[in-house]
């Protein structure tokens, strides 16, 4: 047989491309004459620099000096792909676990990520991959627009602070130093479409997480608002919320959004890993009713109906809500190894069972409705 391996990380316990290695090994144990072929995922946030390092032969480890959402300087690591292509994840350079425990709702700003973006292009990229998860801030992108040369000026004509705080004294916005997209342009990789303003938009769904507390969202909503009229982009748009406004900002600049697994799929070649696979296995953390929304194991699912091979999905834990009908086999970490708390300390250990479970299962065959895991759950 020839199985496809393709699971996202499992949060919290163990990254993808650990996971597909630990899952093919124990499906070899027990198979050893089957053809493994590795394609671990992401969903454009954590993980797609690793999943692109591990897929893409010729991929160039690159990093760049900017500065932090809380004002620390820091390297932000991205890559140089084949083509002149350059991958840089928002995280890296702009990200919420780089503050750490601590929030700055009003402080926090994307001139870090700009800045690589800058750098790449000064590098020679022709076209950017931009993931643009786990952002710190609610400031619409306006520190990472900042980094590529645009302005934004109060009342008397000076620069106002980076961060959401900034947008309070903004009274216009300078772009005539704003650099132009790389020739073959810039794709954002995002599994986000909510608007930049209201009930589903940027402050109000990721503000909380980032440190706005009720009055706070409703003031940074209204200084969005404010943003968006001076830019006059449309701020309805799907995905301009995503990364506390910076999709908006993205898609001024002329970027083009992307969703997130489905473009990850295509980089990282799993499409063509399908082509005369007997199975695929993808996974991820918690499937719950969320995954069946642009998330890995959902797209996999998809590409393999497509061509017409069979998935199993194992995952460290299976929500009772969840649809997993796409699926011929599910398996449960949780319950293989007896509570939650074991599967994640040993992540590994339990994915490698659930390799040799579906191995056995196998049997020489391709996997069936029939061989569905009960115990999912």
């Amino acid at each position: 047989m020839r199985v496809v391996f393709a699971p996202d990380s499992f949060k919290g316990s163990i990254p993808a491309r650990e996971a597909a290695e630990a899952l093919a090994a124990g499906w070899t144990s027990v198979r050893p004459d089957d053809d493994a072929v590795l394609r671990p995922m992401a969903d454009g946030g954590e993980g797609t620099r690793a999943a692109f390092s591990a897929a893409i032969q010729g991929t160039q480890q690159r990093a760049t000096d900017v500065v932090g959402p809380d004002g620390a300087s820091h390297p932000a690591p991205w890559l140089m792909l084949p083509g002149r292509t350059a991958f840089i994840e928002l995280a890296s350079a702009s990200g919420i676990e780089l503050l750490g425990e601590c929030r700055l709702p009003f402080d926090a700003h994307t001139l870090g990520f700009g800045q690589a973006i800058a750098a790449a292009i000064a590098d020679g990229a022709t076209r950017i991959l931009l993931g643009i998860g786990s952002s710190a801030s609610t400031d619409a992108g306006t520190g990472m627009l900042r980094a590529l040369g645009a302005r934004f000026l109060d009342a008397d004509g000076g620069d106002v602070a980076l961060g959401l705080r900034g947008l309070a004294d903004l009274a216009s916005v300078d772009l005539n130093g704003l650099i132009p997209l790389p020739p073959r342009g810039v794709l954002v990789l995002s599994d986000v479409d909510n608007p930049l303003l209201g009930p589903r938009g940027a402050a109000h769904v990721f503000g909380p997480q980032k440190g706005l507390d009720e009055r706070g969202v409703e003031l940074a909503d209204l200084m969005l608002a404010r943003f968006a009229a001076l830019l006059g982009a449309d701020p309805d748009r799907p995905g301009a919320g995503a990364a506390g406004g910076t999709g908006y900002a993205l898609q001024f600049w002329g970027a083009e959004l992307g969703t997130g697994a489905t473009e990850v799929a295509r980089i990282v070649g799993l499409p063509d890993a399908l082509d005369g696979a007997d199975l695929v296995v993808t996974g991820e953390g918690k499937f719950d009713v969320s995954s069946a929304h642009g998330k890995v194991p959902a797209s996999v699912a998809d590409l393999a109906a497509s061509a017409g091979v069979p998935a199993a999905l194992v995952a460290g834990a299976v929500a009772k809500d969840a649809d997993a009908s796409a699926f011929a086999t599910v398996l449960s970490l949780t319950s293989l190894a007896g509570s939650a708390a074991a599967a994640m300390s040993d992540a590994a250990r339990w994915l490698r069972a659930a390799g040799q479970r579906l191995a056995h299962d196998a049997g020489g065959q391709q996997p069936g409705p029939a061989g569905r895991e009960a115990a999912a759950g």
